[in-house]
C-alpha cells in the first residue's frame, strides 16, 4: 500500500535531533516562551527575509491574531477566496467580521484578482488571500488593489512555506503572513503550531501581547489578549526541521515533476507558471469522475485525499452566515479535485508506480 502520508516515516530522519532537543528542553525546566521559541522566531524570520516572527499555537490563531491586531469595527468586511479551507473563514468570524467570498481562478485555484475589485465596498477593510496547495497567489494585481483602496493584506501561508512569487517569499507581501506548522505541512511540527510574520515593529509587539494575555510584563495586561503561545517543545522541533525545509521542498518538486512528465492528459494537472516557485504541499489533479478515480486507486493500494470535499458556503456551520448560495467555480473544484501522494517520505519509485496505475484508469 502506498500511503497518502506517513508522519512516522516522514520524521525518521530527524528523530535523534528531536530526542536531543526534547531532553534539553525537559531538563531546562522552562517550558513556556523560552529559548526555543526565541531561536525559532529569529530563524524563521531570517529564512523569510522578514524582520519579525511571533510564534503562536496554530495557523488559525495566527489568522485570528492578525485580524485582531487592527481592531476593525464590528461587521467590517474581509475578502477571502470561496474555495479556501474553513479555518480562513473561521478566523474572520471569530473577530466579529464579515467574510466576503471571491471565486478562484479555475487554473490556479487561488483567488482571482480579476473578480476581486467588484466585491470591494466602503466596509471592506482587508483582503485575506490563501496561497493554496503551495502555489503563490498572483500578487501584482492584488497589491495594486490593496494600495488603491488602502486595504490591509493578510496572507494565509498555511500551505506555502518557502514558496516564491517573482523571487519574493509568500508571507512577506502584506502586513502579516500567517503560517501553520500542522504536522503534514512542508514545515510541520509534532503537533499544532503556528507563526505570524511582519516587517512592522508595532504590529509585531501587538501580536506578542495578544498571544500572551495582552501582556508585555507578567501580571500586567495592556490589552484584552489570549493564551496562544508557541510551545517550547514544538519550537525546538521546528528549528531542527527548518534547516531541511529547502531539501523537503525540492524533494516534493522533484516528485511533482514525475507526475507532470508521465501522467496522461486525461487528468487536469496543476498549472506551472513562469516566475512562480511552487512547493507542492499538495499535488492536486482534477477529474470529472473523481470519486470513481479515488476508489480505483484505493483498490490498487494507493491512498489519496480530497482537499476539500465540501466548499465553505455549503458547510452547515455557514448556514445563515454566507448569504450567497452558489459559487460555481469553487463548487466545480471541490467536486473534481483529488490529492495524490507527494510526501517527503515518498520515493521516486512510488510516484512512478502511481502514474502507471493512474494512466490505466
Amino acid at each position: 500500500m502506498i500511503e497518502y502520508e506517513n508522519l512516522g516515516e516522514l520524521n525518521k530522519p530527524f528523530v535523534e535531533e528531536y530526542k536531543s532537543s526534547f531532553e534539553k528542553t525537559l531538563n531546562s525546566g522552562w517550558y513556556i516562551l523560552g529559548k526555543n521559541v526565541k531561536q525559532f522566531e529569529e530563524e524563521f524570520a531570517a529564512y523569510n527575509q522578514s524582520k519579525y516572527c511571533v510564534g503562536v499555537t496554530s495557523g488559525l490563531d495566527a489568522l485570528i491574531l492578525s485580524l485582531k491586531a487592527f481592531n476593525f469595527e464590528k461587521d467590517s468586511e474581509v475578502i477571502v477566496p470561496s474555495n479556501t479551507y474553513i479555518a480562513t473563514i473561521l478566523s474572520i468570524l471569530h473577530c466579529g467580521l464579515k467574510p466576503v467570498l471571491v471565486e478562484p481562478d479555475i487554473k490556479t485555484y487561488n483567488i482571482d484578482p480579476r473578480k476581486l475589485e467588484e466585491k470591494i465596498t466602503s466596509k471592506t477593510k482587508a483582503i485575506m488571500i490563501v496561497h493554496l496547495y503551495g502555489k503563490p497567489c498572483e500578487m501584482n494585481p492584488i497589491l495594486t488593489l490593496k494600495e488603491k483602496y488602502k486595504l490591509v493584506l493578510i496572507e494565509d501561508c498555511a500551505q506555502s512555506h518557502g514558496a516564491k512569487y517573482f523571487g519574493k517569499l509568500t508571507g512577506t507581501f502584506g502586513e502579516f503572513g500567517a503560517f501553520s506548522f500542522y504536522p503534514t505541512k512542508n514545515l510541520g511540527a509534532l503537533g499544532d503550531a503556528g507563526a505570524v510574520l511582519t516587517d512592522d515593529a508595532s504590529l509585531a509587539k501587538t501580536i506578542k501581547r495578544l498571544r500572551n494575555y495582552g501582556s508585555d510584563v507578567k501580571y500586567y495586561n495592556e490589552i484584552v489578549g489570549y493564551n496562544s503561545r508557541l510551545h517550547e517543545m514544538q519550537a525546538g522541533f521546528l528549528s531542527i526541521k527548518l534547516k531541511h525545509l529547502d531539501e523537503i521542498n525540492n524533494h516534493k518538486r522533484k516528485l511533482a515533476q514525475i507526475y507532470f512528465d508521465n501522467m496522461k492528459d486525461d487528468f487536469i494537472k496543476p498549472v506551472v507558471e513562469e516566475n512562480v516557485f511552487d512547493v507542492f504541499h499538495i499535488f492536486n489533479i482534477r477529474h470529472p469522475k473523481r470519486d470513481e478515480l479515488k476508489e480505483y486507486l484505493l483498490k490498487n493500494e494507493i491512498k489519496t485525499e480530497i482537499h476539500y470535499p465540501v466548499p465553505p458556503h455549503k458547510q452547515k456551520a455557514m448556514e445563515g452566515i454566507i448569504s450567497e448560495a452558489h459559487f460555481p467555480i469553487s463548487e466545480k473544484i471541490h467536486a473534481t479535485t483529488l490529492s495524490l501522494p507527494i510526501s517527503f517520505y515518498h520515493q521516486e519509485d512510488d510516484i512512478y508506480k502511481i502514474v502507471e496505475v493512474l494512466n490505466k484508469f
